[in-house]
């Protein structure tokens, strides 16, 4: 276990602190940058191992840039260093949210607001979908997931819970993989425990702090997959159940959009548009809370989940799923959202740029489709 000490503990705040604040563009930006912080200018680290905390995170539930901040720090500074590097990477991120949180609930409704909030609504669909095409791209890998993906789709379109298609992937994948391999004297008994967690609905009837926080400490637990999965999540858990609006969940990924650090901060906004500064509180530690559990738990272990081929298999095939279920929450916010000549134009004019400008930071397509929205509005 690292040995924790005053000057690198002050090392890991001051980093994560700076990239807390700093950090746009999504979860691949921000591990890119952690890459060149802590491998080629600060040395803490070789590439072999970065790289191998950076498949790791992507075994287990949780927002992959925040656990590999939480990684990194656990890797310089010991326990402290896990604590400290994964709050000052976290902090920033809900502080600023939470600011438009309060602004949004005191002035978000007002009639010179909504044209802003207008044009961010189609923008916003087109940056999710431009951002999975290409994790689609590296994950559909052979027919076997091509096929998943397809039935994943269906089944996600047709309303079956997401959990149920999720992980009613995995263990097709796994059975599929076993039978594929069974002359080779595969088995199953390397399946990881945490591939079996079962994740019962959350009866929400009346939507108390205590309700809150479990059910964002459920979703941190379960969730395979980018930050955009979040979103499908939250649709079924709290927009399905009249607990949020679908325009305050688009809003929220908005705010996450244009907002530094993690794109799980969006949860905090939400908190706040349900039970005000303590929904907000419960809400964030309740999300975040797994990821420090979840590394603490396998960093000392990462070499062997390396070598779990029914782990990766099950794996693959939650990525694909999780794919098909965003594409479906994207579907459902189109249908309410993009309803004239002008969201269509802005959803357009969103695609053309960032599929232009790849390396353009998604903030500057809202705020693009924000005051065109506004403009448009004008006329």
């Amino acid at each position: 276990m690292p040995n924790s000490k005053p000057g690198e503990l002050k090392e890991v705040a001051k980093l994560f602190s700076k990239l807390g604040v700093i950090a746009f563009g999504g979860p691949s930006a921000h591990i890119a940058m952690m890459q060149k912080e802590v491998v080629e200018k600060r040395k803490w680290m070789d590439e072999q191992h970065f790289m191998d905390m950076i498949s790791a995170t992507n075994m287990i539930p949780g927002p992959n840039s925040t656990e590999m901040a939480i990684h990194i720090g656990y890797e310089r500074a010991g326990w402290k260093g896990l604590l400290v590097g994964g709050a000052c990477f976290i902090l920033p991120a809900v502080f600023i949210t939470g600011i438009f949180a309060w602004f949004y609930r005191a002035y978000g409704q007002l009639p010179q607001v909504q044209p802003f909030v207008y044009g961010i609504k189609p923008a916003i669909i087109v940056i999710i979908l431009t951002a999975i095409y290409p994790l689609a791209k590296r994950t559909l890998k052979n027919a076997t997931l091509i096929i998943l993906a397809i039935a994943a789709l269906i089944f996600s379109l047709l309303g079956f819970n997401e959990m149920l298609v999720m992980f009613g992937a995995g263990f097709v994948a796994i059975l599929v993989s076993f039978f594929i391999n069974y002359e080779k004297g595969s088995s199953i008994k390397n399946i990881l425990p945490l591939a079996l967690v079962q994740t019962p609905k959350t009866a929400l009837l009346a939507i108390t702090n205590t309700n809150l926080f479990l059910t964002f400490l459920k979703i941190g637990a379960i969730l395979f997959g980018s930050g955009y999965v979040l979103f499908a999540f939250l649709d079924n858990e709290l927009v399905a159940k009249g607990i949020l609006s679908r325009q305050q969940l688009i809003d929220a990924i908005a705010v996450g959009q244009f907002t530094p650090g993690p794109v799980f901060s969006s949860v905090t906004f939400i908190g706040y548009q349900v039970n005000g500064f303590m929904g907000a509180l419960v809400s964030t530690i309740g999300v975040f809370l797994p990821s420090f559990v979840f590394v603490a738990l396998l960093n000392p272990i990462i070499p062997r989940m390396r070598k779990s081929r029914v782990f990766s298999v099950f794996l693959d095939a939650v990525n694909v799923a999780s794919i098909a279920i965003i594409v479906t929450v994207c579907y459902e916010m189109g249908k309410d959202t993009i309803t004239d000549w002008k969201t269509i134009l802005i959803g357009i004019l969103s695609l053309i740029a960032l599929l232009s400008y790849r390396k353009m930071n998604s903030a500057f397509v809202v705020i693009g489709g924000s005051i065109i929205g506004y403009l448009l509005t004008l006329i």
